[in-house]
């Protein structure tokens, strides 16, 4: 099992950046793909993006692509969400999760993933 623990979220102007941390307990943190989702006020919680196990193979969202990046590191068993060029539509909390996985896929559901992070709240104002 992983805990994990998000952190890094706060209030950011219209055009700002922020950096996301997601935190993970355990020896194993290599053995997982690992993603973003997000969910704004009165919408379903969305994908954002997926990064491998090696971080070396990413996915996103057509709506952050180019603006968002994932990265890992394992060695520190934690995975970065550097958010650029943020927009108010980008207001919302924020999740990190785990998938325990031999391959990659670029799973983007929700039930694709094991393990769930409480989440970090981002405010884009205008």
């Amino acid at each position: 099992q992983v805990q994990l623990v998000e952190s890094g979220g706060g209030l950011v102007q219209a055009g700002g950046s922020l950096r996301l941390s997601c935190a993970a307990s355990g020896r194993t943190f290599s053995s997982y793909v690992m993603g973003w989702f997000r969910r704004a006020p009165g919408k379903e919680r969305e994908f954002v993006a997926a990064i491998s196990r090696s971080g070396g193979s990413t996915y996103y969202a057509d709506s952050v692509k180019g603006r968002f990046t994932i990265s890992r590191d394992n060695a520190k068993n934690t995975v970065y969400l550097q958010m650029n060029s943020l927009k108010p539509e980008d207001t919302a909390v924020y999740y990190c999760a785990a998938r325990l996985t031999t391959g990659w896929g670029a799973p983007t559901r929700q039930h694709e993933y094991d393990y769930w992070g409480q989440g970090t709240q981002v405010t884009v104002s205008s």
